[in-house]
């Protein structure tokens, strides 16, 4: 990792909210150099300032599939109350195909009870994304493609097609 790259990553997390809109946009346009930054980046989604919050998205827009040591830190983002959060550690794990396969329980999970259904849908998307190592969340994936939200049952469906193919 560059070390550009690494301060933009302790800026992200400063008390400074010019030094953390600074970080963020820089890292925004690194566009995929700005991959080693996907944690904080996902953090930063999280970030009492909209600037930030808005610059963390970009960036995150941009990168391509984390690495799969990575997995265990997005899996755990899943859960937490700040929607944009959720929203992005799902999405990479998604990006992270048959590398993102040890998340599928909490994906699972995430399909069946998050609070969000825009978490919901992208949970179903991601385990679609894993394919076949997905297996275990069939059930979860089948009693979504039930749901009164169309959109999830549409992922659902494509999803389980894709675990079973």
């Amino acid at each position: 990792m560059s070390q550009n790259v690494e301060a933009l990553i302790a800026s992200l997390a400063a008390s400074d909210i010019a030094a953390r809109r600074e970080a963020a946009e820089s890292l925004a346009r690194l566009g995929a150099g700005a991959a080693p930054a996907a944690i904080p980046l996902v953090k930063a989604c999280g970030d009492a300032d909209e600037e930030v919050r808005n610059w963390a998205v970009a960036a995150l827009e941009e990168l391509p599939a984390p690495t799969a040591s990575d997995a265990a830190a997005l899996e755990e983002m899943i859960n937490v109350d700040r929607l944009d959060v959720a929203f992005w550690a799902t999405t990479l794990l998604g990006r992270m195909e048959t590398s993102a396969a040890s998340t599928v329980p909490t994906l699972a999970v995430a399909v069946a009870n998050h609070p969000e259904s825009v978490v919901q849908q992208r949970a179903a998307w991601a385990l679609g994304r894993i394919g076949k190592p997905a297996a275990a969340a069939i059930p979860q994936l089948e009693a979504a493609t039930a749901s009164k939200d169309p959109r999830l049952a549409r992922l659902a469906s494509a999803a389980l097609e894709s675990v079973r193919s």
